[in-house]
């Protein structure tokens, strides 16, 4: 019997200036294990953790549906039961990639267990599939500060070396679904907002890479969606100048939110704390987390028995 497990990080996107082309890989993990159990024919999921008692024990569990993609694109399926254990480590709906560490999880399982033969540009494709944007796949994928550019069928992909740093995450809760956060944009921008974008974008990248903390303050300023999705999350003004006050560097949306992601270099604890203190200010608990950037990416082990 062959079994399969699956280590994939979360991430944080946009990370200010790079919307839906910037995502950097942390060190929070969901575990996918998988396998053929034998005795005819079937399905059974079991979840811990995170979304345990949420997250659907049906072939409508999104593992399972990634899958079930990786099995019709190489046309082979296990024979047997099919078993499903995920422990999840990443809060669902928190702009922390919890989705596209299942996804990856799922695509990347079911392709080690059946020797499906596909490679990371093809997983990622998949992934793209079925998420509908590709930064927070890749970054779980590769590892590192992720930099994606899809449009259509168009797909590119590249992995950059994140200099060692840690990012403080305050996680309020709140119900914030992609689809709200989506709706929030306006459709058209004006040339200055892109144009000013795409600067800061470029400059995001070398800050990370570099760990310049002087840069990356002014790098991560942001025209195309944060202006317009603040409103959604109470007291994101204050949260921010909470962090900043106690010593980020520079801080953002998390992906669509609502987690809000600071960058420092020192004091990670204290500007967790004071972004804490803020939400809770304004009738929210939150929840923290002091995470280092991840530079393995996915990971997967099989045994066979």
């Amino acid at each position: 019997m062959r079994r399969v497990s699956v280590s994939t990080p979360a991430s944080t996107a946009n990370l200010g200036a790079g919307f839906d082309c910037l995502a950097l890989a942390l060190n929070l993990r969901n575990v996918v294990e998988l396998w053929d159990a034998g005795r005819g024919g079937g399905l059974e999921i079991d979840v811990e953790g995170e979304g345990e008692g949420r997250v659907p024990l049906t072939p409508g569990n999104l593992i399972y549906r990634a899958a079930e993609r990786v099995f019709e694109r190489v046309g082979r399926r296990p024979a047997g039961l099919l078993r499903l254990h995920s422990v999840n480590a990443i809060p669902l709906g928190s702009g922390l990639g919890s989705s596209a560490a299942s996804i990856v999880g799922g695509l990347v399982a079911a392709n080690a267990l059946v020797d499906g033969g596909l490679g990371r540009d093809d997983l990622l494709r998949l992934a793209y599939e079925m998420e509908g944007h590709p930064d927070n796949a890749a970054a779980a994928l590769l590892g590192g500060l992720a930099l994606v550019s899809a449009a259509g069928d168009e797909l590119m992909v590249r992995a950059v070396a994140a200099a060692p740093l840690r990012v403080a995450i305050a996680l309020p809760e709140l119900r914030l679904s992609t689809a709200q956060a989506r709706a929030a944009l306006p459709e058209l921008v004006p040339l200055k907002d892109a144009v000013f974008n795409l600067g800061h974008a470029l400059f995001t990248v070398q800050s990370l890479a570099a760990g310049d903390e002087a840069l990356l303050r002014w790098a991560v300023a942001d025209r195309l969606h944060q202006p317009y999705r603040q409103h959604l999350i109470p007291g994101y003004a204050e949260v921010v100048a909470a962090a900043r006050k106690a010593g980020a560097a520079a801080v953002a949306l998390s992906g669509a939110g609502p987690s809000i992601v600071a960058f420092a270099f020192q004091k990670h604890g204290e500007i967790a704390q004071a972004m804490q203190a803020a939400f809770q200010a304004h009738g929210l608990a939150a929840r923290t987390f002091v995470l280092p950037v991840d530079r393995q990416g996915v990971t997967v082990s099989v045994t066979e028995r």
